[in-house]
Protein backbone atom coordinates (compact mmCIF):
# COMPACT_ATOMS: atom_id res chain seq x y z
CA UNK A 1 0.00 0.00 0.00
CA UNK A 2 1.41 3.21 -0.28
CA UNK A 3 0.09 6.09 1.46
CA UNK A 4 2.24 9.27 -0.26
CA UNK A 5 -0.92 10.49 -2.40
CA UNK A 6 -3.29 9.91 0.39
CA UNK A 7 -1.46 11.97 2.81
CA UNK A 8 -1.43 15.01 0.34
CA UNK A 9 -4.97 14.55 0.53
CA UNK A 10 -5.87 16.64 3.26
CA UNK A 11 -9.89 15.24 3.61
CA UNK A 12 -8.19 11.65 4.24
CA UNK A 13 -5.28 13.28 6.87
CA UNK A 14 -8.13 15.02 9.00
CA UNK A 15 -10.62 11.95 8.56
CA UNK A 16 -7.83 9.89 9.95
CA UNK A 17 -7.25 12.64 12.66
CA UNK A 18 -10.94 12.09 13.74
CA UNK A 19 -10.85 9.14 14.32
CA UNK A 20 -8.13 8.84 16.53
CA UNK A 21 -9.80 11.94 18.19
CA UNK A 22 -13.05 9.68 18.60
CA UNK A 23 -10.87 6.82 19.71
CA UNK A 24 -9.17 8.48 22.40
CA UNK A 25 -11.57 10.87 23.59
CA UNK A 26 -14.75 9.42 22.97
CA UNK A 27 -14.59 5.54 23.13
CA UNK A 28 -12.88 5.68 26.68
CA UNK A 29 -15.94 7.65 28.18
CA UNK A 30 -18.73 5.20 27.17
CA UNK A 31 -19.71 2.39 29.98
CA UNK A 32 -18.79 -1.01 29.58
CA UNK A 33 -22.08 -2.50 28.56
CA UNK A 34 -21.85 -0.31 25.16
CA UNK A 35 -19.28 -2.35 24.14
CA UNK A 36 -20.87 -3.88 21.44
CA UNK A 37 -23.69 -1.55 20.88
CA UNK A 38 -23.47 1.99 20.64
CA UNK A 39 -19.27 1.29 21.31
CA UNK A 40 -18.98 -0.77 18.56
CA UNK A 41 -20.81 1.71 16.28
CA UNK A 42 -19.42 4.62 16.82
CA UNK A 43 -15.84 2.88 16.03
CA UNK A 44 -17.04 1.39 12.91
CA UNK A 45 -18.10 4.56 11.48
CA UNK A 46 -15.28 6.68 12.80
CA UNK A 47 -12.94 4.50 10.81
CA UNK A 48 -14.87 4.25 7.43
CA UNK A 49 -14.65 7.81 7.23
CA UNK A 50 -10.96 7.81 6.39
CA UNK A 51 -11.39 4.33 5.20
CA UNK A 52 -14.01 5.01 2.05
CA UNK A 53 -11.79 8.72 1.57
CA UNK A 54 -9.04 6.13 0.61
CA UNK A 55 -10.69 3.74 -1.27
CA UNK A 56 -12.28 6.13 -3.85
CA UNK A 57 -8.81 7.72 -4.04
CA UNK A 58 -7.38 4.68 -5.71
CA UNK A 59 -10.58 4.09 -8.18
CA UNK A 60 -9.37 6.10 -11.58
CA UNK A 61 -12.84 7.37 -12.29
CA UNK A 62 -14.00 10.35 -10.14
CA UNK A 63 -17.81 9.16 -10.63
CA UNK A 64 -16.32 6.04 -8.54
CA UNK A 65 -14.24 8.06 -6.51
CA UNK A 66 -17.29 10.51 -5.67
CA UNK A 67 -19.69 8.08 -4.48
CA UNK A 68 -16.87 6.29 -1.81
CA UNK A 69 -17.13 10.24 -0.76
CA UNK A 70 -20.68 9.76 -0.09
CA UNK A 71 -20.28 7.19 1.90
CA UNK A 72 -17.66 8.83 3.75
CA UNK A 73 -19.63 11.45 4.55
CA UNK A 74 -22.57 9.45 5.38
CA UNK A 75 -20.64 7.34 7.92
CA UNK A 76 -19.39 10.84 9.02
CA UNK A 77 -23.07 11.84 9.41
CA UNK A 78 -23.68 8.45 11.52
CA UNK A 79 -20.82 9.04 13.84
CA UNK A 80 -22.74 12.85 14.48
CA UNK A 81 -25.30 10.62 15.02
CA UNK A 82 -23.92 8.79 17.36
CA UNK A 83 -21.87 11.56 19.61
CA UNK A 84 -25.44 13.03 19.89
CA UNK A 85 -27.12 9.98 21.16
CA UNK A 86 -24.02 9.58 23.88
CA UNK A 87 -24.59 12.98 25.18
CA UNK A 88 -27.95 12.51 25.63
CA UNK A 89 -27.55 9.27 27.50
CA UNK A 90 -25.03 11.54 29.80
CA UNK A 91 -21.67 9.06 28.76
CA UNK A 92 -19.62 12.45 27.42
CA UNK A 93 -20.11 15.75 28.74
CA UNK A 94 -20.41 18.60 27.05
CA UNK A 95 -16.84 19.80 26.28
CA UNK A 96 -15.98 16.54 24.70
CA UNK A 97 -19.29 17.24 23.11
CA UNK A 98 -18.91 20.49 21.38
CA UNK A 99 -15.02 19.56 20.33
CA UNK A 100 -15.97 16.26 18.75
CA UNK A 101 -19.26 17.62 17.00
CA UNK A 102 -17.20 21.46 15.46
CA UNK A 103 -14.18 18.76 14.20
CA UNK A 104 -16.91 16.41 12.36
CA UNK A 105 -18.57 19.51 10.94
CA UNK A 106 -15.48 20.76 9.62
CA UNK A 107 -14.99 17.54 8.34
CA UNK A 108 -18.59 17.59 6.47
CA UNK A 109 -17.53 21.12 5.12
CA UNK A 110 -13.97 19.60 3.78
CA UNK A 111 -15.39 16.35 2.14
CA UNK A 112 -18.17 18.92 0.29
CA UNK A 113 -15.24 20.79 -1.05
CA UNK A 114 -13.26 17.22 -2.28
CA UNK A 115 -16.82 15.99 -3.79
CA UNK A 116 -17.09 19.44 -5.60
CA UNK A 117 -13.75 19.38 -6.29
CA UNK A 118 -13.93 16.21 -8.33
CA UNK A 119 -17.05 17.18 -10.18
CA UNK A 120 -15.32 20.20 -11.70
CA UNK A 121 -11.94 18.46 -12.63
CA UNK A 122 -13.41 14.75 -13.68
CA UNK A 123 -10.33 12.55 -13.09
CA UNK A 124 -10.54 9.59 -14.90
CA UNK A 125 -12.96 11.14 -17.31
CA UNK A 126 -10.83 10.14 -20.57
CA UNK A 127 -9.46 6.72 -19.30
CA UNK A 128 -13.32 5.61 -18.60
CA UNK A 129 -15.37 4.87 -22.01
CA UNK A 130 -18.19 2.56 -22.84
CA UNK A 131 -15.59 0.86 -24.90
CA UNK A 132 -14.15 -0.90 -22.00
CA UNK A 133 -17.77 -1.48 -19.94
CA UNK A 134 -18.66 -5.01 -19.51
CA UNK A 135 -21.04 -6.61 -21.77
CA UNK A 136 -23.36 -9.16 -20.87
CA UNK A 137 -24.10 -12.46 -23.09
CA UNK A 138 -27.64 -13.35 -22.14
CA UNK A 139 -28.13 -16.36 -24.18
CA UNK A 140 -25.93 -18.25 -21.85
CA UNK A 141 -29.07 -18.25 -19.49
CA UNK A 142 -31.34 -19.43 -22.10
CA UNK A 143 -32.42 -22.64 -20.64
CA UNK A 144 -33.49 -25.23 -23.31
Amino acid sequence: MTTTGLERLNCWVKARDYAKVIYREVLPLLPADEKYNLNSQIRRAATSIPANIAEGYGRYYYQSNIQFCYNARGSLEELLSHLVLSRDFGYINNDVYEKVIEQGNNLDLLLNGYITYLRKTKQGEKEFTLQKSIQEDHAIYIEE
